[in-house]
């Protein structure tokens, strides 16, 4: 099969092709939202436990700055959602596709720096500051390669690719066909 643009299939109307686009977007989501509803809720509970008190003004800030990413990516994870609830039946599914889609990847990036800041915080607890930035750093060197850059660059190679055929459909097709086999 050769390649069609835009995430296209062959013979897929356009609102058969949005309705497949928030299908797969529901299901990544149902992925993401778990491990930030987790690591969320991992970070709420950190300051109760009795060892917080122990903590430096450093981690502290941290940990706060990693508390607030990890709360608005979920706010970007869960997004989609109220806006599909919000937006229900008006006939708006592409506005609602391709904002989620933006959202989505907001999200993500929010995510990786929690992440990363996870790691920073608990590093910096257990050896120190420096370890604590350098395994932070170590740290979100995959989440930029494997969930960015490679994706990024991937998407650049694909777009410098000419356009392929465009499919032939309908009467045209039948005519075509008729011609080639006269």
């Amino acid at each position: 099969m050769s390649h069609v643009p835009t995430g296209e299939r062959p013979h897929e109307t356009s609102k058969e092709r949005l309705d497949r686009n928030l299908e797969e977007l529901t299901g990544e989501l149902r992925v993401i939202v778990t491990g930030v509803q987790v690591l969320f809720a991992f970070l709420l509970i950190v300051p109760f436990n009795t060892g917080f008190e122990h903590v430096g003004s450093f981690e502290r800030a941290v940990y706060f700055v990693t508390l607030v990413l990890a709360a608005l990516a979920a706010v970007c994870m869960i997004a989609p959602s109220a806006q599909h609830r919000l937006l229900f039946r008006r006939d708006d599914k592409r506005h609602i596709v391709f904002s989620a889609n933006r959202v989505v990847i907001a999200g993500l990036v929010l995510l990786a720096l929690a992440m990363c800041g996870c790691l920073l915080l608990v590093t910096t607890k257990l050896f120190g500051a420096a370890a604590g930035a350098v395994t932070a750093g170590v740290g979100a060197l995959p989440f930029i390669v494997l969930w960015f850059a490679g994706p990024i660059m991937r998407l650049r190679a694909v777009a410098s690719r000419p356009p392929p055929p465009t499919p032939i459909r309908g009467a045209t097709a039948r005519a075509t066909r008729k011609s080639r086999t006269s």
